[in-house]
């Protein structure tokens, strides 16, 4: 098959490639079928950030394939081996995680977008900066990283309170960091209290698609919490401010969202 023309490829949506890395390379086309047909082949020579990023990418790949009419049996067959071995990982990695009613963060960089047409390569270096600073702020809090992928980051934590004291300190040191070309780095937060399904080393379930819709619902420098987060740690000394009932993408009823104005 001939390779994709640079400029051709620049072109492409980034709904054209299977994998789109943390830093925005994009590999895997499947922008048509000849190309679909290419990313089968050569799916298990890409280096996956993580089994989370290595399954969407596969799942990309095969809605590509069913939209092109390719019956992908070798890809399929050639799957089921790495996913058995996948499946004997994910007790020892994910028994660190913890199960029950937590505290689910979700971050997000505002304007990502056009921060990477800014900087270009540079980006790489930025999302490097933000994401150490939430990871450490997480971890600082008793928090649990379970995800993160290009300018996400999805943590979790027994108490939602630390939840929310991680959110208030990454907002706070993002304030006074100094990013290259001076350029305002502003990040989304969305917390969520529920119970998840613990799955290998991650969770499913309605609590983690909340949490990711709060995190969407935020402005940059923002941290949103559901109603469960200000009931559990009620009497904390946290201050919230209600930003009334708002429909979430996704799910059936508006719920009742408040901004994290203050700790205690």
């Amino acid at each position: 098959m001939p390779k994709l023309e640079a400029s051709k490829r620049a072109r492409l949506p980034d709904s054209s490639f299977a994998y789109v890395d943390s830093k925005g390379n994009r590999r895997l086309p499947i922008n048509d079928a000849a190309h679909v047909k290419n990313a089968l082949a050569r799916f298990n020579q890409v280096a996956f950030e993580s089994d989370a990023a290595r399954e969407k990418a596969r799942m990309r790949l095969l809605k590509a394939a069913k939209k092109y009419g390719i019956v992908p049996v070798g890809f399929i067959t050639g799957q089921l081996e790495s996913e058995r071995r996948i499946g004997q990982r994910e007790t020892s990695e994910g028994s660190s995680l913890p199960s029950g009613f937590l505290g689910l963060m979700m971050t997000d960089i505002e304007g990502s977008t056009g921060l990477v047409h800014r900087l270009g390569e540079e980006y790489g270096d930025l999302l490097d900066g933000v994401r150490n600073l939430v990871r450490e702020s997480v971890l600082r809090n008793q928090g649990h990283e379970v995800d993160s992928r290009a300018d996400e980051f999805f943590a979790v934590f027994v108490d939602p309170g630390s939840a929310v004291r991680a959110a208030f300190e990454i907002q706070r040191h993002l304030k006074t960091r100094s990013w290259p070309l001076e350029l305002p780095v502003r990040v989304r937060i969305g917390i969520h209290h529920g119970r998840p399904t613990r799955r290998g080393n991650g969770y499913i379930g309605v609590a983690v698609h909340t949490a990711a819709r709060l995190c969407a619902t935020a402005r940059g420098g923002q941290i949103v919490a559901s109603a469960e987060v200000r009931e559990a740690i009620r009497g904390s000394g946290v201050r919230f401010k209600s930003l009334g009932l708002v429909s979430l993408p996704g799910l059936p009823e508006a719920r009742s969202l408040y901004q994290v104005q203050s700790l205690a």
